[in-house]
């Protein structure tokens, strides 16, 4: 196929041709604005060597019910309206690799992007949140509270044991 061919083809298909300039253009730009929004997206698998191998403090700015529901092994909860990148939890982990996560993962984009802003060197954002967690079937954290004792219960488990667990009376 040869220039003229294309150039053939953008002649007698404008809209098509427009189409795809305007994807090519949206493509680069997403891709560009990623290298520059200061911090980096991680898999759950590659969450998992940080907390691991660097100790990463694992930010939920879920909010509470949301935590309680399922979280990380580890992780703090700081709501996004008390999120503040001076609060003192961070403070102390300032040098240290910080990893914003939530149930969805649009939450947290905002709260890393506005740790990288106040100076935190190593900033991670879990892509899709705890869902993408959940649905690498890693281990996490749900609270039962049990009415009778007024007792909080915490219990690891995988999701589907999750699932089987809560299906099965406990709630």
């Amino acid at each position: 196929m040869s220039l003229s061919d294309l150039m053939q083809f953008a002649g007698q298909n404008p809209l098509l041709s427009a189409l795809f300039a305007v994807l090519t253009v949206a493509l680069v730009y997403t891709e560009i604005a990623r290298l520059f929004v200061g911090f980096k997206i991680v898999s759950p698998a590659q969450l998992t060597e940080l907390i691991n191998r660097e100790s990463a403090l694992v930010v939920d700015v879920s909010a509470i019910d949301d935590f309680e529901k399922g979280h990380i092994l580890g992780s703090k909860q700081i709501s996004m309206s008390q999120f503040s990148p001076d609060n003192k939890l961070l403070a102390k982990a300032k040098e240290l690799p910080v990893v914003v996560v939530c149930k969805s993962g649009q939450q947290s984009s905002d709260a890393a992007k506005r740790l990288h802003k106040a100076g935190f060197s190593r900033v991670y954002w879990l892509n899709d949140g705890i869902n993408s967690w959940a649905n690498a079937d890693l281990p996490f954290i749900f609270i039962v509270f049990d009415g009778r004792h007024q007792q909080c219960h915490s219990l690891i488990f995988h999701d589907s044991r999750r699932r089987h667990f809560l299906d099965n009376g406990f709630k």
